[in-house]
């Protein structure tokens, strides 16, 4: 009937694909990641940047030579470094490992690489973070690759004076402190409401 045009199955122009971020989903606009639009622009949030501030860090309660302290905890620390590195593990897992499985680890990794400060130095910085320490007197890996039991010693020490018991482990603290504040909020005086004669 009537001659077909020569574009007649041609496609129809299409655009090119979008690159860049969606701005949002229900607009399907995007910017690229060079330049863009100002009314883009003006869809796109306000930045914000939430840095934390950085908080002081302390010095740790006692040096890393101060076993004097505690002659009982450092000949255990000498001959049995896994008991003392079990006891901190627990404390600073809250729980979530026994003080018994984290000091056969600790063996396991001794055992096996002769080198047990690989992963006991983990713990320091653990330690450092939770309590915010100075990195003192140096890094947490060489203070435990030249000097593993006088690190573990001071890492023991420095939760006892923050007021753990590291033989009851993390269940028997949070039970004491328990116990301890349901004392305290038992033995309160009752105050009296309204006027007596």
């Amino acid at each position: 009937m009537y001659p077909q045009s020569p574009n007649a199955y041609a496609r129809p122009p299409q655009q090119p694909p979008a690159a860049g971020i969606p701005v949002s989903a229900a607009s399907n606009s995007y910017y690229s990641t060079g330049s863009y639009t100002e009314s883009t622009n003006s869809q796109l949030p306000p930045p914000s940047f939430h840095v934390r501030p950085k908080q002081p860090r302390v010095a740790w309660s006692t040096g890393l030579c101060d076993c004097t302290s505690d002659v009982k905890n450092c000949c255990i620390t000498c001959w049995c470094p896994c008991i003392t590195f079990g006891q901190i593990a627990e404390i600073l897992d809250k729980g979530s490992t026994s003080c018994g499985a984290s000091g056969a680890l600790y063996t396991v990794v001794a055992c096996v690489t002769g080198c047990a400060c690989l992963y006991s130095c983990f713990y320091r910085s653990k330690m450092r973070h939770q309590f915010l320490l100075k990195d003192d007197p140096c890094c947490d890996c060489l203070v435990h690759c030249c000097c593993e039991p006088c690190a573990l010693c001071q890492e023991y020490r420095e939760l006892q004076n923050r007021g753990f018991d590291l033989l009851i482990g993390w269940h028997g603290n949070v039970e004491q402190r328990n116990r301890e504040l349901a004392l305290t909020t038992a033995t309160a005086p009752a105050v009296e409401t309204g006027m007596t004669r």
